[in-house]
């Protein structure tokens, strides 16, 4: 059944667009599959009527009057989540976050330093290893908000790592939730770099319980921007 959303500018990415995982989300949970892959086609827009399509051929679209803004469709996640680190050694980790010493997007709903109304996700890198790690305590179990979460690590993976200058954006998200979290409960959101061509930067992300168990886990794909002034900058 076809609907309208909006995007509260609460729930923005870069100033003036929507956060890449949020809008992810309102395509990927109107699909019933146990794995959804959204592509993102333009910056979503804030606080205008958006058209939540679903298509003949199964998927969901996401519209902006004639603009398509997002699409979805069923997909398999390719990633293997590795061990979880604790809620101990991401709450460490958190401290090595590259955000705190200069953020491209400080306003962001999930990793924004300036939001203290946002999900502050602060992934730092665990260790010597690949794995960057923050700490979360969801206030529900809002799918929205997993969807959310496993965006920005993804971002903040490649360039921990690779220490890449370039501002990468989210082209794509392919998500499994296996089960959804506890609000008011400890969990720990995990991302590491899988492989790059060129101007595209593919990485993983997972959201675990304190346990170590996979709640979600997510494949990305980034785009390196040529123009970073087309977001805001």
């Amino acid at each position: 059944m076809n609907d309208w959303v909006i995007i509260d500018r609460r729930f923005n990415g870069p100033p003036n667009s929507g956060n890449g995982g949020y809008t992810c989300g309102l395509v990927g949970t109107a699909l019933e599959a146990p794995s959804v892959r959204v592509s993102l086609h333009k910056p979503p827009p804030l606080e205008v009527p958006l058209l939540r399509r679903h298509e003949d051929d199964g998927s969901v679209s996401l519209l902006s009057g004639d603009d398509l803004i997002a699409a979805g469709v069923p997909a398999a996640v390719q990633a293997h989540a590795p061990p979880a680190p604790t809620v101990e050694e991401a709450e460490i980790a958190t401290r090595r976050y590259v955000g705190l010493v200069h953020h491209r997007f400080p306003t962001c709903f999930v990793c924004g330093t300036a939001r203290e109304d946002g999900l502050r996700i602060y992934a730092g890198q665990v260790g010597d290893g690949p794995v960057i790690a923050s700490p979360w305590t969801p206030q529900s179990d809002d799918p929205l908000l997993v969807w959310a979460v496993l965006d920005c690590p993804g971002a903040y993976a490649i360039e921990s790592v690779d220490h890449r200058t370039q501002i990468v954006v989210l082209a794509s998200l392919t998500v499994e939730v296996r089960q959804r979290p506890r609000g008011g409960e400890r969990h720990v959101v995990a991302a590491w770099p899988v492989g790059s061509e060129g101007r595209k930067h593919h990485s993983a992300s997972a959201l675990y319980d304190a346990a170590g168990r996979v709640l979600a886990v997510a494949d990305s794909l980034w785009i390196e921007l040529r123009d970073p002034a087309a977001f805001g900058r």
